[in-house]
């Protein structure tokens, strides 16, 4: 029984970093990395000061950032809008608040 549980562990961690890749991937597709970086103040602001910032309360809103674009919340370099999709945009705002 121990050597099943331990390898749904295994399975789930495997799940979810492959997940947390393919979003990851996907702000490198959208061009998200152009601007932003995980750890660090590029353009925009750093992933992980966002993820610090909101909850995920604050999903729909900020996907909807994402998608139209915005300004005066990170400084006064606006935001531009992104073309993705809102399921993107959702996914891509998710996997940020997930790297707190």
């Amino acid at each position: 029984m121990k050597a099943f549980a331990s390898a749904m562990l295994v399975a789930a961690g495997l799940f979810a970093t492959s997940s947390a890749c393919a979003d990851e991937a996907l702000a490198q597709a959208k061009g998200c990395m152009v601007c932003h970086k995980i750890d660090a103040k590029l353009i925009g602001p750093a992933y992980k000061e966002v993820a610090a910032k909101y909850t995920s309360a604050d999903i729909p809103t900020l996907a909807e950032k994402v998608q139209k674009g915005g300004s005066g919340v990170w400084g006064t370099v606006p935001m531009a809008p992104n073309n993705v999709t809102p399921d993107e945009a959702t996914k891509l705002v998710t996997w940020v608040l997930s790297l707190k």
